[in-house]
């Protein structure tokens, strides 16, 4: 088997080509690009038409690689989506998640209906960028794209869309809206409706490995190829594709994807809607199989790669190797911040954001760059330790172990952070965990592997993990108690 996983990130996007012999998965990375949004009149918006243009080239780089490739799926982001009119072209860019519009179908779509009755139809927590609230936000504007749209597809599904002309919606990415019910199956449509929002355009609800379509002649001619190629649609949400690639045994632990987001949790059978989870901030998102992923959205790496950003914008360029090393050697908790402080969501300076939540909370203000670097890992891990604490809660799983997946994982001293902070065992990897997953489910949708468990098990051997045991456990301990303290 050889296919390929379109793996889009919030920074860039890569196209992998996976090769599955003799139960081992090897991985080629044929393309790489970046991903940059754009500022436009105050709304933050995805170049769309540009990641097209490169997820393309990257198809017909792996064509020409091999031309028997079999197929390809694409995973990306959550809760983002393009609106098609009735010829099924795309009504303008779609906006970022971290459009500050957003904030006003929030507060209007809440002051309406509660954030309780929107947990208890769909189980998903209420966050200002989720699409429910985008689209809410649309409405309260008279946005003229909302009054011409006949289907609303989310990021995914719309580059799926570009490749075969199919209009779905898969499971995962679907569940990350607030907009399913959270059986999975329908649509929330009398919340929908209680909002005012639109339910026609909405596309049918399709399983994570269900095999889309063949490329449309025109995209075939354009890559050179792929006649025979199929296009499935994996588990697009990027984190429902990283939980796949998880190499554990059992269904006693957590998971954590680490990147631009954190995010932080276990699988379920069936949804948990308790009042716990929902004062948790937990959530309900798809997983392959029918599975639940109950987590929790952390900022994540987002506070590094930002304050990267604008050191870099000042004249200082550092790799994330220098910074993990300034970090390392800076001394340990000197500040603490919430990772989570709505302040951090996008601000014009990342540093400032953080030196001013400092001041703000009567503590040091990093000076250095280590300072700020080991204020943002010491924290991160703090709060990974408050959610698996929200989680076993939630559950009743003992959680003895937290598995990470994804290319923060190359963070090192992040990964013994959090070993420390959680006081349990961090099994660490794979870095690819997203690709991996991407192809393991495409791999089960052709038939080239069984189902999930033989899944796990090629990819445990094929990329055996590194472990981290916890450490500096009093001083963790009382560095917890003092993190809580900001978080009242």
């Amino acid at each position: 088997m050889r296919s390929v996983a379109f793996d889009l990130g919030a920074e860039s996007g890569r196209a992998i080509l996976g090769t599955l012999e003799n139960g081992c998965l090897k991985l080629q990375e044929i393309h790489r690009f970046s991903n940059r949004p754009v500022w436009v009149r105050g709304n933050f918006y995805w170049d769309t038409l540009e990641l097209w243009r490169e997820i393309k080239e990257g198809l017909r780089l792996a064509l020409r690689e091999d031309p028997t490739i079999c197929s390809l799926g694409i995973d990306t982001w959550g809760v983002d989506f393009g609106l098609l009119d009735e010829a099924g072209n795309l009504l303008g860019n779609p906006l970022h998640y971290r459009d500050p519009q957003n904030q006003l179908g929030f507060e209007s779509a809440v002051a309406q209906v509660g954030r309780e009755k929107i947990w208890n139809q769909t189980g998903i927590q209420s966050l200002p960028f989720n699409s429910i609230f985008q689209l809410k936000t649309l409405l309260a504007k008279n946005s003229a794209a909302l009054s011409l749209a006949r289907k609303l597809l989310f990021m995914p599904d719309l580059l799926t869309y570009f490749f075969t002309g199919e209009q779905v919606s898969e499971y995962t990415i679907a569940s990350t809206s607030s907009m399913l019910s959270h059986s999975g199956k329908v649509w929330a449509e009398e919340l929908l409706a209680e909002l005012g929002l639109p339910t026609n355009i909405l596309a049918d609800v399709v399983a994570p490995g269900t095999v889309v379509g063949k490329l449309l002649p025109d995209v075939q001619r354009e890559v050179g190829g792929g006649e025979a190629l199929v296009v499935v649609a994996p588990a697009e949400h990027d984190t429902a594709s990283a939980v796949v690639a998880v190499p554990a045994q059992g269904d006693d632990f957590a998971y954590l994807s680490c990147g631009t987001w954190s995010l932080l949790g276990v699988e379920t059978e069936e949804p948990v809607l308790s009042r716990a989870a929902m004062d948790g901030g937990l959530t309900n998102e798809g997983g392959f199989g029918g599975k639940i992923r109950l987590l929790k959205n952390i900022m994540g790496l987002w506070l590094l790669q930002q304050s990267r950003q604008r050191w870099s914008r000042e004249g200082e360029n550092y790799s994330y190797g220098e910074l993990t090393q300034m970090a390392e050697a800076a001394p340990a908790f000197s500040s603490l911040i919430d990772p989570d402080d709505p302040d951090f969501l996008n601000p014009p300076s990342m540093p400032e954001a953080i030196a001013s939540y400092c001041r703000r909370t009567g503590q040091h203000v990093p000076q250095t760059k280590g300072e700020f670097c080991r204020t943002i890992l010491e924290s991160l891990a703090l709060k990974y330790r408050w959610t698996m604490e929200r989680l076993r809660e939630a559950t009743g799983k003992k959680l003895p172990v937290l598995h990470m997946v994804g290319g923060g994982i190359q963070n090192q001293l992040l990964c013994q952070f959090a070993a420390n902070a959680c006081g349990v065992k961090v099994v660490a990897g794979p870095v690819e965990a997203t690709a991996i997953g991407n192809l393991m489910v495409q791999a089960i949708a052709t038939g080239e592997v069984e189902g999930i468990d033989q899944a796990r098990k090629i990819i445990a051997s094929s990329f055996p993990p590194a472990q981290y045991l916890p450490q500096q456990r009093e001083q963790w301990e009382a560095q917890y108690n003092r993190f809580l303290m900001l978080l009242k």
